[in-house]
């Protein structure tokens, strides 16, 4: 019998222990992998980890690429908007002219959605002095000072566009806005691997299907002049 307690007061002792390490690891795992932008936790990636409550706030789950996606997303998307409203009353054909329509239609909901996100976590929204560095002959934004972003025109690009009309602006549009949506494409992609809010994942996932899609569609568009 003693040793039958023995035994026992020695489990109990190791699951006190085993569950004061938990909780010291839970309250001592402040490092980058598991804190989001700002000091707000991201989703665990441990065993055993739950997702955030129906209905958690958006602090609850978001990082630093989060952020940094819908940041860089949206004048991404401005530009686009740019882009595809030159359309209307310069494009010689109507499937080009619809698909810029598609593309402002789809976009602009998108861009209401990632403001809202970084309103909800107190970042910077992006504001169209974010989005270019000068504008073009209409007014509309140059976005040159956004090299660095995949897919985005330049200055040069976007005045060359606006003087385009005819066949010439359908051909130039398409050229451009393919390697535009091929950027989306590859910041969407970055997203889903590395960002915490599962909204914006699931954002980027819907980014890469439409855009993927619109992509082969201009391929085959432009192929057809």
């Amino acid at each position: 019998m003693s040793s039958i307690r023995t035994m026992t007061r020695r489990a109990a002792l190791a699951a006190v222990a085993a569950g004061a390490a938990l909780a010291l690891a839970a309250c001592g795992g402040g490092g980058d992998d598991g804190a989001g932008h700002g000091g707000h936790a991201t989703a665990s990636a441990s065993a055993g980890a739950t997702a955030p409550a129906e209905g958690a706030t958006a602090t609850a789950a978001h990082n630093a690429q989060d952020v940094a996606f819908a940041q860089g997303m949206i004048p991404h998307h401005r530009q686009a908007l740019d882009m595809a409203r030159l359309a209307a009353g310069r494009a010689a054909s109507t499937e080009v002219e619809e698909l810029a329509g598609r593309i402002e239609k789809a976009q602009e909901p998108e861009i209401a959605t990632m403001t809202g996100w970084l309103r909800s976590w107190g970042e910077r929204v992006p504001g169209p002095a974010d989005s270019a560095s000068g504008t073009g002959h209409s007014g509309h934004s140059s976005h040159s000072d956004h090299s660095g972003m995949p897919g985005m025109m330049d200055g040069a690009d976007m005045e060359k566009l606006e003087e385009a009309t005819g066949e010439d602006f359908d051909r130039m549009f398409l050229t451009l806005m393919i390697e535009h949506h091929e950027g989306a494409v590859e910041m969407a992609a970055t997203q889903r691997e590395k960002g915490a809010y599962q909204p914006a994942r699931a954002l980027a996932d819907d980014i890469v299907t439409a855009q993927k899609a619109e992509i082969a569609e201009m391929e085959r568009l432009l192929g057809g002049r």
